[in-house]
């Protein structure tokens, strides 16, 4: 029971902590490089980098206990100029990967080698067709900027 009433202290106050810092240092579109003359664009270069303000914390449940917290960073590429439809939307959009990454984690989607491309592609998808659900077309792919898993 003190181990349940610790990890969830922890959740909260790692949640707090982040709101806290993404409210301090909201970050806003990240343009890609341009080139320099003469040279080809680069991939992607019509396109914005939104990171999502703050992370997500998957608890990972075994036998009716958190046994392990999953912590993840996202970023969206989304059409340029549309950072402000997107920062609008964030909440709704973040209930909906939570629960993409909740239904990921229930089906043994952060177990045993997680971080597998097949894995993570499966995964992007699934967080892509959710963004797109909220989002429209303004969103052409979900990165996933950094993800760990911490065993309790």
């Amino acid at each position: 029971m003190r181990r349940l009433f610790l990890s969830l202290l922890l959740i909260l106050g790692a949640a707090a902590a982040g709101l806290t810092a993404g409210q301090i240092w909201k970050p806003g579109a990240e343009q890609a490089p341009t080139p320099p003359d003469g040279a080809d664009p680069v991939p992607n270069a019509g396109a914005d980098f939104i990171r999502l303000n703050n992370q997500f914390i998957v608890p990972i449940l075994s036998e009716g206990r958190v046994s392990a917290l999953v912590v993840l960073s996202l970023s969206l590429e989304i059409t340029p100029g549309q950072a402000e439809q997107v920062y609008l939307r964030e909440p709704k959009l973040r209930d909906a990967f939570l629960q993409v990454l909740f239904d990921h984690a229930n089906t043994g989607g952060f177990s045993g080698a997680f971080t597998d491309a097949a894995n993570l592609v499966q995964l992007r998808r699934a967080l892509l067709d959710e963004a797109r659900l909220v989002l429209g077309e303004v969103v052409s792919n979900v990165l996933i900027t950094e993800i760990a898993r911490q065993d309790s």
